[in-house]
C-alpha cells in the first residue's frame, strides 16, 4: 500500500520546483518532505526526483505524480457527493493538459480559461507541438492532451477534434522580395520562413505538398504564435500560421497566402485518461464543445 503522505511530499517537490517551497506549500519541514521521499524511493526501489534548479521527477517519479492527480481528482469528487464523510478541505485539486501552442492561443485557450474559473481545479497546461504531446501522456505527466496521432495511449479514450487549418502567410513586401519571379523550391530555399521549434514540421509539410521535394529552408525560430503573427507582418518571414489568428490581417491585406488557396489542414485528437473523474470529463465535453464550433470537419 502507498503512502500518501509521502506521495503528496513528492507531487508538491515537483509542483513547486523545491524541497524547501513544498514544505512551505504542504506546512512540514525541509527535512520532514525528504524524509518522505526518501523512504518512498526506497519502497519503490529507484531515484524519483532529480535534485536541482527545479527539481524534476524521473520517469517513475512522473508516474506516481499522475497518480496523485488521479486519486485527488477522485477524492475531490468524492467529498462533493459525500460531504459528511470529512477530511474535505475545500482545496482545488491540479488537473494537468497537454496542449499545442496554436490551440492554446485560439479556440483552446478560453475553454481552459472558463473550466478553471468555474471548477474546484487548477489547471496546469503544459504546450507542447501536437505531434509530442502524446508524450506527455505516455510519460504519465498529463492526464489530457490534443493530440496530432490518432494512436491512443495507453489507458486513454480518444476522439477526434476536427482540424485545425494553417495558411501559409506574409507581408506584401516580403513577397516582393523573396516571391517576385514565383513561388518554387528555388525562391524557399532563400526565403526565411518562421518556425515554432525544431520539433515544428508544419513549413517543410507544406513545402513538401506544394513542391513535390525536400527543401531545405532558412529558418527563424519564435516560439510563440503571436510573435509569429508580428514577425511575418514585419517582413522577418513566412510562416505557417493558424487560420484564426491572421484572417484579420488577411482581409486588411496586412498579410497574404504565399501561395493562395493552400490551406493545410491538421487533426487534432482529444485524448484523456479513461474513468479518471468527472471533474476531468466535464472538461472534456468543454473542450468537444468548443472543437465542434472553431475547428475544421474531418
Amino acid at each position: 500500500m502507498l503512502d500518501y503522505a509521502s506521495l503528496s511530499a513528492l507531487a508538491a517537490v515537483i509542483r513547486e520546483g523545491s524541497f524547501e517551497r513544498a514544505a512551505r506549500a504542504l506546512h512540514v519541514t525541509p527535512s520532514a518532505i525528504s524524509q518522505r521521499i526518501r523512504q518512498l524511493e526506497e519502497k519503490v526501489g529507484c531515484a524519483l526526483v532529480i535534485r536541482g534548479q527545479p527539481c524534476l521527477a524521473t520517469e517513475a517519479g512522473q508516474r506516481l505524480c499522475h497518480h496523485v492527480d488521479r486519486v485527488r481528482l477522485l477524492e475531490q469528487e468524492l467529498h462533493a457527493a459525500l460531504p459528511n464523510i470529512g477530511d474535505g478541505d475545500g482545496a482545488r485539486v491540479a488537473l494537468p493538459i497537454a496542449v499545442s501552442a496554436d490551440s492554446l492561443a485560439t479556440w483552446l485557450g478560453p475553454v481552459i480559461a472558463a473550466y478553471g474559473a468555474s471548477a474546484p481545479v487548477l489547471m496546469e497546461v503544459t504546450v507542447d507541438d501536437q505531434d509530442h504531446t502524446g508524450d506527455w501522456l505516455r510519460s504519465g505527466a498529463v492526464l489530457a492532451a490534443v493530440t496530432g496521432s490518432s494512436r491512443a495511449a495507453a489507458g486513454c479514450d480518444i476522439t477526434a477534434l476536427g482540424s485545425m487549418r494553417y495558411v501559409a502567410a506574409a507581408s506584401p513586401l516580403f513577397m516582393e522580395r523573396f516571391f517576385a519571379g514565383g513561388v518554387d523550391a528555388a525562391s524557399l530555399a532563400q526565403a526565411p520562413s518562421l518556425v515554432f521549434n525544431a520539433k515544428d514540421g508544419l513549413q517543410e509539410q507544406w513545402v513538401q505538398r506544394l513542391c513535390g521535394e525536400h527543401v531545405a529552408l532558412p529558418r527563424h525560430c519564435l516560439p510563440s504564435p503571436q510573435a509569429f503573427v508580428i514577425a511575418a507582418l514585419a517582413g522577418m518571414g513566412w510562416g505557417m500560421h493558424a487560420e484564426a489568428l491572421v484572417a484579420p490581417h488577411l482581409a486588411a491585406g496586412t498579410l497574404v497566402e504565399v501561395v493562395p488557396g493552400t490551406p493545410l489542414d491538421v487533426p487534432l485528437y482529444w485524448q484523456a485518461a479513461r474513468a479518471a473523474s468527472t471533474l476531468l470529463s466535464g472538461f472534456s465535453r468543454a473542450v468537444l464543445d468548443a472543437a465542434r464550433t472553431s475547428l475544421q470537419l474531418n
